[in-house]
C-alpha cells in the first residue's frame, strides 16, 4: 500500500504543472548561460578568462558546452517524461469534457451563470423546442436535448476543438525536447562514460589518430567542421568535445576544386564560395556543387554549410634580419609554409620558427582625427590604425595589405608570437614597417614600428641600428659625436668628458633602451634636475643616431646623408624602434617579402536527425497556440419550461468583451423567436 501511495506521488509530481514550470525556468536558466558564455571555445581560452580558480569549477559544471552538458540533456529528458505525463493525466478528462454536453445540469447551476436571463415563452413546448434547435443550429452550435419533468434543457456547444491546441502545445514541447536529445552528445557521452571513446588533441596527423578516437559513418547526430584547401580532398570531419577532439568519418569524400574570394573596394569580404565535387565511398557517385554563406547543400543524410575560410598552406618568401648586438650577418633569405615549422641553427641560433598563419588582407579604420595621445609608439597597434568601434564618428576602412602570425620557439620550449605586415602603413604623415608581439595568445599584440627611409625601406634602420647598439662601435660615435658638437676650441677635459658622458649613455641606451636610461636618472641625479639631463640625454641619443647614420653609411660604401627635416624626424623614429626592438624579444625579425598564397575552406558538416523533429513540433506549436487563442469555445443552454418560461445560459472559456455582446445578442434572438406575435 505504501509502494502504491509512492508511486501514485510521484507520478503526480511528474506529471504536475509546477514541475513542468520548474524545468522550464530550469533550461530558462541555462540558456542565459549559454548565451553570456561563449560555447565550444578552445579550453585555453577559458583558461585565461576566468583563471585557474573558476576555471575547473565551470568545467565540471558543463558551462563551456552547456546544451551539450549532460545535466542538460537530463533536463531535457525529464521535460519529456514530465509533459508526456502531463498529457496523459489531462487526456482523458479533457476528451470527455471535449464530448460532452453538460445536458443533465441543474437549473440552480444554470441560474448561477455570469450570463443568464429568465425569458417568457409564448409557444407551446414542443414549437419552443424546434424553434430552439433550429436556431442553434443555424449558428453553429451542436445541440443535444435532455426531457425533464418540468421542461426540457437544450445543451449546445461550438468551438470545443480548442481543447485541442493544449494537446497541441503540449505535443510540440515533447517533440522539440525530443529533437533535441536526439541531436545531442548523449549517445557519445555514454561510449565515453563506458571508455569506448577517447578524446585527443589536434597537434597530430588524422591518419595517426586512433580508433578509440574516431567515430564511424554510422553516427546517427554529429556537429562538425571540415577544412580542405584548394586542390585536396577530406572524407572525415574535427568534432570539438572539451579541450580535445574527435574525428567523425564521414559517408562521402569532398574535394575542393576552387574557392571563391571576393572584397568589396575597402578590401572587406564580399562572397566567399566552394566549388567541390562530392564522391560517396560506397556507389562512387559524384556531384559537383558550388556551395555559399546561407546556401547548404545536402547529401547522403549529411547537411554541409559554408562555414568560413582560412589559409590552406600558403608559401611565404622572408627576408630574415639578425637583431642580436654585434652581429654582421648580412640579411638572409628563407622560405615557410603556413602551418608547418622551420628550424634555425645557423650563425649561433637554435629556435624554431612556427608559421601560424598569413593574411593576404587586413582592413583596418585609417581615420586621423583621434587624438595625439594615442599614436604614441608604445601605444596598442589599434591605437595607431584604428578601430571602427573606437571612433564611431570617423572612419576609413583600408586594406593595409598582407601580414603573417608566427611563434618563435627556443630550445627550452619557450616561445612568443609575432605578427608582421608586408606592407608601409602610412600613420602621422610616415611610413612604418608594423611588427607585434605579445607573451601570451590572451594578451594583445604591442607593435613596434620600424620607419621607413627615403627609399621607402627598413634597410636605414636596420644599419644604424647594427652600430647604434654595437659596444665595440661607441668609442668612436662618441668621438664623432664630441666633435660636432663642442668644434675644436674647447679644452680636453671637457671634451674627454664628453665623449665619456657619450659612450656611457650609448651603453645604457643599447642595455636596455629608455628604461635603462629612465633609472639611470633617478639613481643618480637630484629630482629636481632630472627633466633637464632627461633632454640632454635625448640630445646626445640623437647626434649619436646622426654619427651611427653616417658610419653606417660609410661602411656600405654609400655617400654621406644629407642634413634634412625627414631625416631628423627618420632619426627620432630610428630611436623609437631601437628602443622597442630592445624589448622585442627575439633574435631575428623576419620581414615578409612574397607569397604564394593557397586558399582552404572550412564546411561545417551536420547529421541532425531531430531537425524534421523539431520543425514538425515548432508547427504543432503553433497550431496548438492559435487554437487556444482564436478558437473559442461557448456553451448555449436554453431550458424551456412547461410553465411557459425559459432560462437561457452561456459560458465561455475566456472572458472577453465580445462575451457580453453574444449573450445579449442570443437572448434577445430568443426572446423574439419564442414570443411570436405583435410586441407591445
Amino acid at each position: 500500500m505504501r509502494h502504491r501511495s509512492t508511486s501514485r506521488a510521484l507520478y503526480e509530481l511528474l506529471s504536475s504543472m509546477r514541475f513542468a514550470i520548474s524545468l522550464l525556468t530550469l533550461l530558462g536558466v541555462a540558456s542565459i548561460i549559454g548565451t553570456v558564455v561563449k560555447q565550444n571555445e578552445p579550453y585555453n581560452n577559458y583558461l585565461n578568462q576566468f583563471g585557474p580558480f573558476w576555471f575547473p569549477i565551470f568545467e565540471k559544471l558543463g558551462l563551456y558546452s552547456v546544451y551539450n552538458s549532460f545535466w542538460f540533456l537530463t533536463i531535457l529528458s525529464f521535460l519529456v517524461l514530465s509533459t508526456s505525463a502531463c498529457i496523459l493525466r489531462q487526456a482523458r478528462p479533457m476528451l470527455k469534457d471535449m464530448r460532452g454536453f453538460r445536458e443533465h445540469a441543474r437549473e440552480n447551476s444554470l441560474a448561477s451563470f455570469a450570463h443568464q436571463a429568465r425569458l417568457p415563452v409564448t409557444l407551446a413546448l414542443p414549437q419552443a423546442r424546434e424553434a430552439t434547435l433550429a436556431y442553434l443550429t443555424a449558428h453553429g452550435f451542436t445541440a443535444r436535448e435532455n426531457t425533464r419533468e418540468d421542461g426540457v434543457l437544450l445543451a449546445a456547444k461550438q468551438g470545443s476543438w480548442t481543447r485541442i491546441g493544449y494537446f497541441l502545445a503540449h505535443g510540440a514541447i515533447v517533440l522539440i525536447c525530443v529533437g533535441g536529445l536526439l541531436d545531442g552528445n548523449l549517445p557519445l557521452k555514454i561510449q565515453m562514460a563506458l571508455g569506448g571513446k577517447q578524446l585527443t588533441t589536434g597537434n597530430q596527423l588524422i591518419a595517426q589518430i586512433p580508433p578509440e578516437s574516431r567515430l564511424g559513418v554510422g553516427n546517427w547526430s554529429f556537429r562538425g567542421n571540415v577544412f580542405i584547401p584548394e586542390g585536396k580532398s577530406a572524407n572525415t570531419a574535427v568534432l570539438n568535445v572539451q579541450d580535445g577532439i574527435l574525428l567523425q568519418d564521414l559517408p562521402f569524400t569532398v574535394s575542393l576544386r576552387k574557392f571563391h574570394l571576393e572584397h568589396y573596394e575597402s578590401g572587406m569580404p564580399k562572397r566567399f564560395a566552394s566549388d567541390i565535387l562530392i564522391t560517396e565511398n560506397a556507389t562512387g557517385k559524384s556531384v559537383e556543387k558550388t556551395i555559399e554563406v546561407n546556401k547548404p547543400f545536402e547529401f547522403a543524410g549529411v547537411m554541409m554549410y559554408q562555414a568560413s575560410f582560412e589559409d590552406g598552406g600558403s608559401r611565404l618568401r622572408l627576408l630574415g634580419h639578425d637583431l642580436r648586438s654585434g652581429s654582421t650577418r648580412p640579411p638572409f633569405p628563407a622560405e615557410a609554409v603556413v602551418g608547418e615549422s622551420v628550424t634555425l641553427k645557423e650563425a649561433g641560433l637554435d629556435y624554431t620558427l612556427e608559421l601560424g598563419s598569413f593574411r593576404a588582407f587586413n582592413i583596418e579604420n585609417m581615420a586621423t582625427d583621434k587624438p595625439e595621445a594615442e599614436t604614441g609608439n608604445l601605444a596598442r597597434f589599434d591605437k595607431h590604425l584604428g578601430s571602427g568601434a573606437r571612433s564611431p564618428t570617423s572612419k576609413d576602412m583600408q586594406n593595409v595589405g598582407p601580414s603573417i602570425q608566427y611563434k618563435l620557439r627556443d630550445s627550452a620550449g619557450q616561445a612568443r608570437e609575432y605578427q608582421n605586415f608586408m606592407q608601409p602603413i602610412l600613420q602621422d604623415g610616415a611610413w612604418y614597417l608594423l611588427s607585434g608581439m605579445r607573451d601570451s595568445p590572451s594578451a594583445p599584440f604591442r607593435f613596434m614600428r620600424i620607419p621607413m627611409d627615403d627609399d621607402g625601406r627598413p634597410d636605414s634602420w636596420f644599419a644604424i641600428r647594427r652600430v647604434l647598439i654595437d659596444n665595440t662601435r661607441h668609442p668612436e660615435i662618441a668621438r664623432r659625436f664630441t666633435a660636432t658638437a663642442l668644434g675644436s676650441d674647447v679644452a680636453p677635459e671637457i671634451r674627454s668628458r664628453m665623449q665619456e658622458t657619450t659612450a656611457r649613455t650609448l651603453e645604457l641606451f643599447a642595455r636596455g633602451g629608455f628604461e635603462s636610461l629612465g633609472k639611470f636618472i633617478e639613481s643618480t641625479i637630484p629630482e629636481a634636475e632630472r627633466d633637464k639631463a632627461a633632454d640632454v640625454f635625448i640630445k646626445i641619443l640623437e647626434g649619436s643616431a646622426w654619427e651611427a647614420w653616417k658610419m653606417a653609411r660609410s661602411d656600405a660604401g654609400l655617400p654621406a646623408v644629407v642634413p634634412a627635416a625627414q631625416h631628423a624626424r627618420l632619426l627620432r623614429d630610428t630611436l623609437n624602434a631601437t628602443n622597442d626592438s630592445l624589448h622585442y624579444g627575439a633574435p631575428v625579425y623576419f620581414q615578409p617579402t612574397g607569397f604564394d598564397e593557397v586558399r582552404a575552406t572550412v564546411l561545417q558538416v551536420t547529421r541532425s536527425p531531430g531537425k524534421p523533429i523539431v520543425y514538425l513540433g515548432s508547427l504543432f506549436l503553433v497550431l496548438g497556440v492559435f487554437a487556444m487563442l482564436y478558437i473559442r469555445e461557448r456553451r448555449l443552454f436554453v431550458l424551456i419550461k412547461s410553465s411557459g418560461e425559459a432560462l437561457v445560459a452561456l459560458s465561455s472559456n475566456r472572458k472577453s468583451m465580445d462575451v457580453d455582446e453574444s449573450f445579449r445578442h442570443h437572448r434577445d434572438a430568443l426572446t423574439a423567436l419564442l414570443n411570436p406575435g405583435p410586441r407591445p
